[in-house]
């Protein structure tokens, strides 16, 4: 299976400037997620970035590094212009690995890519079952809802399915998963993702994958057997990411 793995990495971080060179272990964090990368079958890794300090930094440990320009709104709008960049084909499989997962195991980059490689479905994410009730209610945890074939039907930040009796918790807590930032898409996919308008759910949400479902696309969701390590939004994330490294 041929595939390849972008790192979007920004330096502007609103809860934490700077934290893609942030050092957990002694090393950068985006140095850590490039591992994580290499250490998957993808046959190419690149890091995309507008930060001149960024692209020092990941050509110094060895990365592969695409300069893109800074009016990105997002990781996905940044990975787009790379892979127009790079000239890859509409048919070849990106994973998108977000700069701040430094503890994304690399079978499940694997997992992601094979999912949308041996299905005909637009995008292919990852999601685990939620481990308790503050999970269930917490908005930081994106929840996703799926058919029976294993496709989504909607994400959202609320509690969804909304329990209405008390009884009924436990059933919609089990009907939820904890969705994974982790996406595998064709880069054609993705360049007609990028052209279109947000929808009217994803802005309120704030959630890029419910502009895919807007356009009818079918995103395949694979549980994984290891759930991903914490991903890094503070102080404390660093502390817990660097603890289950060292692990």
């Amino acid at each position: 299976m041929d595939f390849a793995v972008v790192i979007p990495s920004r330096y502007a971080s609103t809860r934490l400037p700077g934290k893609a060179l942030r050092p957990i272990n002694g090393k950068p964090m985006l140095e850590h997620v490039h591992r994580r990368a290499c250490e998957s079958r993808a046959t190419e890794v690149v890091i995309a970035t507008d930060d001149e300090r960024i692209a020092e930094a990941a050509e110094a440990f060895g990365a592969l590094v695409c300069t893109t320009g800074d009016q990105h709104r997002s990781g996905t709008e940044r990975i787009a212009e790379a892979i127009d960049l790079l000239d890859w084909p509409d048919e070849r499989i990106v994973v998108n690995l977000q700069g701040d997962e430094p503890a994304m195991p690399a079978a499940l980059i694997d997992q992601c890519a094979a999912l949308l490689a041996d299905s005909d479905a637009a995008l292919a994410t990852l999601a685990s079952p939620l481990r308790s009730e503050a999970d269930f209610r917490d908005p930081n945890v994106v929840k996703v809802l799926c058919d029976g074939a294993g496709c989504a039907i909607y994400f959202s930040r609320a509690s969804i399915p909304h329990p209405r009796e008390p009884a009924g918790l436990q059933l919609a807590m089990e009907s939820a998963l904890h969705h994974h930032g982790i996406y595998a898409y064709r880069c054609g996919v993705l360049r007609r993702l990028v052209t279109a308008e947000p929808s009217a759910p994803e802005i309120a949400e704030r959630l890029e994958q419910l502009r895919a479902l807007d356009l009818g696309m079918k995103i395949r969701v694979g549980v994984p057997d290891v759930r991903p390590g914490p991903g890094v939004d503070t102080e404390r994330d660093l502390v817990a990411v660097a603890q289950a490294l060292s692990r």
